[in-house]
């Protein structure tokens, strides 16, 4: 996973894993950020955590993305989870786990796309009805990649950032792993920019 923040979206995945009911493990968590909270909800539950701030690479973005690529390959992760990562990831990044990049983003995309200040944006525009969006991350789009999940939180009068923030957090928390889960189990089918949500194939018993 890669996190920059409090971790809320990383705990809700990690606590998913633990109790069984999301068939994954979180083998690695990234951050940009020494003081991230999440690195230290990470280490909590005993999930490899590690922080790699730019200027341990001279200020070189690509650098500092080719470097988070080859530790999630070599921690062998198939899926990548940005939740709440405040960095643009470069298209050798993204190029290196096709359709296996999943961002949650607390708006209903594509409205408020790009940058930190989502729900600020939603409070100023005085929209009635804002959420949160899991998608795929594709090169040369900020926030543009195909939605997978989406989940509506309506805005109430008397709202600020941070009570509208902590409405669409509930979401998110349901929602990731939901995505998650969907994506481990090969249901997730992508079309262009249409993601597709396969019936689940029941199990069978032998004769």
């Amino acid at each position: 996973m890669l996190v920059s923040g409090a971790g809320t979206n990383l705990e809700s995945l990690l606590r998913a894993c633990k109790s069984g009911s999301l068939p994954a493990d979180v083998v690695l968590v990234v951050s940009n950020r020494r003081d991230a909270v999440a690195l230290d909800i990470a280490r909590r539950w005993e999930v490899r955590a590690v922080a790699m701030p730019l200027p341990n690479f001279g200020g070189d973005l690509q650098a500092r993305d080719r470097a988070m690529r080859d530790c999630f390959r070599q921690a062998g992760a198939g899926l990548v989870v940005c939740a709440g990562y405040n960095r643009i990831l470069s298209d050798e990044f993204l190029d290196a786990f096709p359709d296996a990049v999943l961002n949650v983003h607390p708006s209903l995309l594509p409205a408020f796309a790009g940058g930190m200040d989502a729900v600020e944006r939603a409070l100023a525009l005085g929209v009635k009805v804002t959420g949160c969006t899991v998608q795929f991350l594709q090169p040369g789009e900020i926030d543009g990649g195909p939605i997978v999940l989406q989940a509506a939180v309506p805005v109430l009068p008397g709202d600020d950032a941070d009570t509208l923030r902590m409405r669409i957090h509930e979401q998110e928390w349901q929602l990731l792993p939901r995505a998650v889960e969907l994506w481990c189990a090969g249901r997730l089918q992508r079309d262009g920019r249409r993601v597709s949500i396969l019936e689940a194939v029941p199990l069978t018993l032998g004769a």
